[in-house]
């Protein structure tokens, strides 16, 4: 059966859960069931598959309702663990799992990563799927979740467009109108690589759209 604990550190996970809240967690869960994966979620899985799963653990941060899990714990990993800072989207990922049948082979726990990464054992796969642009503090997030990754690390950032920093600049207006502490970033991509390649991480394809970037890191063999 999955576990997520309900563990709430002092990383200012209410900002957190102030916007992904219940409703917004049903939401993902619908359009999940739906539709399946996100479009970038659909690219960042198949750049993992091609390098292949099978038998490998999950480390997914910030996983939200679990969709990267779901996903790979069905066609071939052997068992994940999903942390995330929302208790509704912990909550949703793990009454998913129970409805796929995988409960038995992921733990979902609900905290911020960096705050708790001495917890987390490093893991085949470790992926962040747009989550970064979430987090404040990109070196420690990066920094700490590519050092546990001990083949494949998969990521979903903003690319650094005026487009997306418009958007975000925007979004980021509208929750300061509507009294919202969350704020979204565009952290610099070569900043992240840089975190990645100081891991011992290289990387290995790219994939996305105009705004956002899919992007997999591998670490070389010996």
């Amino acid at each position: 059966m999955a576990a997520y604990s309900s563990y709430v550190d002092a990383c200012g996970c209410d900002e957190f859960a102030e916007l992904f809240d219940r409703r917004a967690a049903d939401n993902d869960r619908r359009r999940y069931r739906r539709a399946g994966p996100d479009r970038t979620t659909r690219q960042l899985l198949d750049l993992l598959r091609a390098r292949g799963i099978e038998g490998a653990s999950i480390l997914d941060i910030g996983g939200g309702i679990g969709v990267v899990d779901h996903e790979l714990l069905t066609t071939g990993a052997s068992r994940a663990v999903l942390v995330d800072a929302s208790a509704a989207s912990v909550a949703a990922a793990g009454d998913e799992a129970r409805n796929r049948g995988t409960a038995d082979r992921i733990e979902i726990l609900r905290g911020d990563f960096v705050v708790r990464s001495a917890e987390f054992e490093p893991a085949d796969i470790v992926t962040l799927d747009r989550v970064i642009c979430c987090y404040p503090d990109v070196e420690g997030l990066v920094g700490l979740s590519a050092a546990r990754a001990r083949r494949l690390y998969g990521i979903v950032l903003p690319r650094e467009r005026r487009l997306a920093r418009i958007a975000i600049g925007l979004t980021n207006a509208w929750f300061r109108l509507r009294g919202k502490a969350y704020r979204a970033f565009v952290h610099p991509n070569a900043v992240v690589d840089a975190l990645a390649a100081a891991s011992g991480l290289r990387l290995a394809a790219e994939s996305g759209t105009f705004i956002w970037r899919v992007a997999l890191f591998e670490r070389p063999v010996g």
